[in-house]
């Protein structure tokens, strides 16, 4: 869709991720888009309202009590004179206003005031996104249509790592975009998806297993863009440190056999995403209690082959779903052995990528080559976000 000649109202809320909604509004302009900023007491600490004012091109506004703009109902026409409003970054504190119907200052009274879309970015410390009552914040306002796009896992500007981090200015942007376009933003709508993620975790014994470095970032990514594009997706998980994305139902396992059995549970569905990095293999017997070091001597570990995932989905049958995607991670010979995957598992399309370098397994970026029986197509280096927005809408493209 295109943004030239609509508007957003951007509230600009406090936090050290205030900066980026300067680059933000710079896109936006950019695009086309109209902005008129709302700059809060608290965000102004962060970045001044002369900088906000000269990139969007009009006065950022600030006082609730402005004798100019008042006499004239400011609070009630910037609310409504705007084609969709922007909260970016959503604080806890704005969120909470929002979610109580709170009205103190012209940031939350222009919020309640409005009778367009409304769109949020969250920025704050983990502890405060994941506390209960920010959560049930959230809840909420989903529940009354208020739009939400990220925060992103990663490292916080306290130090801590995790959920809490803004949205970046492009990934904010592709939702405003998608939230003014409404409908058509959602090809996906009504469209049923299962996403596998994360590692799988095969035991050894009560406190020991087979297990590997995936995050489960990639997985989770696509999931979330899926979903943001009105699919019902069902996400089945090995072991991770990520939340649920909003709008995805996920399906907790541990072990292959038990992804498998997920998987198999949430059939039919009209595309599966194979993402997760499933042991090939797991030991043959579990010991019941804890292994003992035997006088320096190693145990022996039978290992037996792990049911595979991706070719069970794609085996041909009535139940077989029209897409199937598989990732692969390989240290060498990329398209050669993806070509080979996608051959051995019957699968639609192979998303590869090369783990033989740093910040891949665990990291926040990925560098992927797509290869399907037509050819193969290399994706430049970008966020993990970023590429399964790009695969999401591959994915809209084919069901359509």
């Amino acid at each position: 869709m295109e943004m030239a000649g609509k508007r957003i109202l951007l509230v600009v809320g406090g936090g050290v991720a205030a900066y980026k909604a300067l680059e933000l509004v710079r896109l936006a302009r950019k695009a086309g888009l109209g902005v008129a900023p709302i700059l809060t007491r608290a965000g102004a600490e962060f970045v001044t309202p002369l900088s906000l004012s000269a990139l969007a091109g009009e006065a950022a506004r600030s006082e609730l009590f402005s004798l100019t703009a008042e006499a004239e109902m400011g609070h009630i026409e910037l609310s409504r004179s705007a084609d969709l409003v922007v909260v970016a970054p959503a604080t806890a504190d704005l969120m909470a206003k929002a979610a109580a119907g709170l009205a103190d200052d012209l940031a939350s009274t222009a919020l309640l005031a409005t009778d367009k879309p409304v769109l949020m970015a969250p920025a704050m410390n983990l502890r405060m996104w994941l506390h209960p009552a920010t959560q049930a914040n959230l809840q909420a306002l989903k529940a009354r249509g208020v739009l939400f796009v990220g925060p992103e896992a990663g490292e916080m500007a306290c130090g801590e790592f995790g959920p809490g981090r803004l949205a970046e200015p492009p990934a904010i942007l592709e939702a405003v975009r998608e939230a003014l376009a409404g409908p058509a933003a959602r090809p996906l709508q009504g469209r049923k998806v299962l996403v596998t993620a994360g590692p799988t975790w095969e035991p050894l014994d009560p406190v020991r297993a087979i297990t590997n470095g995936s995050s489960g970032r990639q997985g989770y990514a696509v999931a979330e863009a899926l979903a943001r594009l009105g699919a019902e997706v069902a996400l089945v998980s090995g072991p991770t440190a990520l939340e649920a994305p909003p709008g995805v139902r996920r399906v907790q396992v541990q072990t292959a056999v038990q992804m498998l059995q997920a998987c198999q549970a949430e059939l039919p569905v009209e595309a599966a995403v194979c993402v997760a990095a499933v042991a090939d293999w797991r030991p043959e017997t579990v010991s019941e209690g804890k292994i003992k070091k035997a006088g320096g001597a190693a145990p022996v570990i039978r290992l037996v082959e792990n049911p595979d995932i991706l070719a069970a989905l794609s085996a041909p049958g009535p139940g077989r779903p029209r897409l199937v995607a598989g990732f692969a991670a390989e240290t060498s010979g990329l398209e050669a052995n993806a070509r080979k995957k996608l051959e051995a598992k019957g699968c639609d399309l192979i998303v590869a990528n090369d783990v033989s370098g740093k910040g891949v397994i665990g990291g926040m970026e990925n560098e992927v080559l797509v290869v399907t029986r037509d050819g193969a197509e290399a994706w430049p280096r970008a966020s993990k976000a970023e590429v399964a927005r790009r695969l999401a809408g591959r994915i809209a493209e084919a069901l359509a």
